[in-house]
């Protein structure tokens, strides 16, 4: 009974080694199964960064960006100026902006492309409080007038004002009348319009966004002041440029309606 005894006990031994052997092979094989899975999703995670990297990389097909600002009051045309230089489309019904919105465009100057994206603010006293926090980070502001509304320009030195409190000390500033088109109806002549200018030394032009008068014009002025004020080797900072000095009060030159 002892030598029975004696084998069995010996033949459980055995089949408790070759158990505790096979468990100790399956878990070196779940493990080995879990460090290659492990390595395959970290290289399809680096493979993505990569290729993530690689679009943005790609999709970034200009040299600067610069930050336009549409401001003025209700009515004067700063929404059909924009769609007229994004679009080249002219819609003559009134519809009012709400708070603000923006379009993008690209455009080649000097050698170089320059995205710029350009801020439609509402004129609305309600909504200045929103509005105004879009100027601190503006490189370019176009300070747009009805030719054939007093108010808008006298309100003019209201937005410049304004500018002055929210704006950086070196942004471009542009004086625009705009519905030169109207001159049966006009009230702002193109001589008080400069002598406006004049006096806070910024360019002036009348334009016409229903006749597409002087609107490509503004803009590539406006992006080749800012571009004068940019150094050659700058990097890009959050605005797309490094600020150059401040404006100062330079004689403006008067870009009439043509």
């Amino acid at each position: 009974m002892s030598s029975i005894h004696h084998r069995r006990r010996c033949f459980s031994l055995k089949r408790t080694s070759d158990y505790a052997q096979q468990w100790l092979h399956e878990r070196a094989s779940s493990s080995s199964r879990r460090h290659q899975s492990l390595k395959r999703d970290a290289s399809s995670t680096i493979d993505i960064s990569q290729k993530n990297t690689g679009q943005r990389m790609a999709k970034k097909n200009y040299d600067l960006l610069f930050k336009l600002l549409l401001i003025g009051d209700s009515g004067v045309g700063k929404t059909c100026i924009l769609f007229r230089f994004s679009d080249d489309s002219f819609n003559a019904s009134f519809i009012s902006t709400i708070g603000i919105d923006f379009k993008i465009k690209t455009i080649e100057l000097d050698g170089r492309k320059i995205k710029l994206q350009i801020w439609d603010t509402a004129g609305q006293e309600r909504f200045h409080t929103i509005t105004t926090s879009y100027y601190r980070g503006a490189t370019g502001i176009m300070l747009v007038y009805d030719v054939t509304q007093v108010r808008s320009f006298e309100n003019i030195n209201k937005w410049l004002r304004n500018i002055d409190d929210h704006a950086s000390d070196d942004v471009v500033k542009m004086l625009i009348g705009n519905k030169c088109d109207m001159e049966d109806k006009r009230c702002i002549t193109r001589t008080r319009g400069d002598a406006l200018a004049r006096e806070h030394g910024i360019p002036f032009l009348e334009t016409s966004a229903k006749n597409n008068v002087n609107i490509e014009k503004a803009f590539f002025e406006m992006a080749r002041l800012i571009l004068k004020k940019t150094p050659v080797n700058s990097s890009e900072g959050p605005s797309g440029i490094t600020p150059g000095p401040p404006q100062g009060n330079k004689q403006s030159n008067c870009m009439n309606c043509m």
